[in-house]
Formats: C-alpha cells, structure tokens, sequence
C-alpha cells in the first residue's frame, strides 16, 4: 500500500469512527458526523459512496433488533414512498451539480439542522399531523440524502420533534434510512455514478463503524444526553464553517 493510500485510508477510518461513536450513542446519525468530514477530505459523491454498505448494514440491524416498535403503517408507508422520491430527485442533482455547490448545500442543510435543534427543543408533533407530513417531509429528506448524503436536517429532525420513544425512533429511522441507501444504490448504479475507490472503502467502513458503536453506547451512560446532544452540535457547527471556508479558499 503506498504512503498516500495508506493516509486516504487511516484518515477515512477516524471519519467514520466518529460517526460510529454518535450511532452507538443516539441509535441514528452516523452520516451526520461521518459525511462531513469525508466532504472535508474528498468530496460529497466519494462521501455518498463510502456510507453506501455501513449504512445498509446498520440499518437492517436495528431494523431487526426493535422490529417490534415499529409504528402504524399509515405513518410509515408515506413517510418512506416519500424518502424513495426524493432520493431520485436528490440523485439525479448529484449527477448534475458540481463538487463545489454540493458543498454549500450540504453546509447550509447542516446550519438549518442545528438552528432548528437549538430554535425549537422543545417542539412537538402530534401523530396526526405527522401522518399529514410524512410523505412532504420524506420527500425532502430523501432530497438531502440523495444530494449531500445527509438526510438529518429533516429526517432526524421530524422524527425527534415528534417525540418517540427510543426504540420506535430506532427502528422507524433505521427503516428509512435503510430505504435511502437500497434506492440511492440502484439510483448511482443506474446512472454510472459508482466509482471502485469509493466502492472499497465502503465494504471498508463497516468495521470502524461497528467496532465504534460500543464505545458510542458506552459514552452514553456516562453523560447527562443535553451535554453530548449540545457537544455533537458544536462539532456539526465547526464542519460547516470549515467546509465554508474551503469553498471561499477556493
């Protein structure tokens, strides 16, 4: 392995550990730390592609593990038909935009996630209307996913607003995500859009992201969940001022 392969490789690995650490501790969110700092390094397309299988993975676990909290097919069902739109949408603009403008959007997508956790923490929506919102609230989630790689600004955000207990959040964000990435795959392969590099480091990415889930979990139990919650949107804060920087460096 060269030198710089070697470098690519162990800076990839702390990336994505970091992201392994917030899913042990929170159940969602690998992509939230993960993608950024791959953006930071490479760019959002490589980024898309190297949580590809880790996120496929994950997913399908903790879909199986809290199976039984699933909630009401008539909140699921638009929400994910709406993410699966959205995805296409979001891919397809992947295809089209630069390096650059993908950047900034997903920098702007991660300062409106964090305005509207600090804005709005304790507000909360009522099954009805979530049904209502689903499938407008998937389709842009799925939006963000296919375009930055970063669904969170939505997605995690409808779901927390709506304040469900820890398993039926799990189960009903690792089912969505999980729907992201098998339509992001299809929608990259169909469009040519799956590079080898990419590709390897995504079979790659599962093991740091595992490895770091029990540390996440274990990091958990020892702080009170506002102190991490504000650390984990402090370090979101610091990535987007730096991919900012980076675009008017350019």
């Amino acid at each position: 392995m060269s030198g710089e392969l070697f470098a690519e490789v162990l800076l990839v690995t702390i990336c994505l550990g970091m992201g392994g650490i917030l899913k042990g501790a929170t159940g969602a969110g690998a992509p939230i730390l993960a993608v950024p700092a791959l953006v930071l390094l490479f760019d959002v397309h490589f980024a898309i592609l190297v949580m590809l299988i880790p996120n496929i993975v994950t997913n399908i676990f903790q879909v199986w593990k809290f199976r039984s909290s699933l909630p009401e097919v008539s909140f699921v069902a638009p929400l994910m038909l709406g993410g699966s739109i959205g995805i296409l949408i979001g891919t397809y603009t992947l295809a089209t935009l630069s390096s650059d403008v993908l950047s900034l959007f997903l920098a702007i997508a991660v300062f409106g996630y964090i305005a509207i956790r600090l804005g709005k923490p304790e507000w909360k929506i009522q099954m009805g209307a979530a049904k209502v919102l689903a499938l407008p609230a998937g389709i842009g989630a799925g939006f963000l996913q296919g375009a930055s790689g970063l669904s969170a600004p939505i997605s995690i955000t409808f779901l927390n607003a709506m304040r469900l207990p820890r398993p039926v959040f799990i189960v009903t964000i690792s089912l969505l995500f999980t729907i992201f990435t098998v339509v992001q795959l299809l929608a990259l392969w169909q469009g040519g859009l799956l590079r080898q590099d990419g590709m390897f480091f995504s079979m790659f990415a599962v093991i740091p992201i595992s490895l770091a889930m029990p540390l996440g979990a274990h990091l958990a139990k020892k702080v009170k969940p506002q102190t991490f919650d504000r650390v984990i949107l402090g370090l979101l804060a610091l990535i987007a001022i730096r991919l900012l920087a980076g675009l008017l460096m350019n």
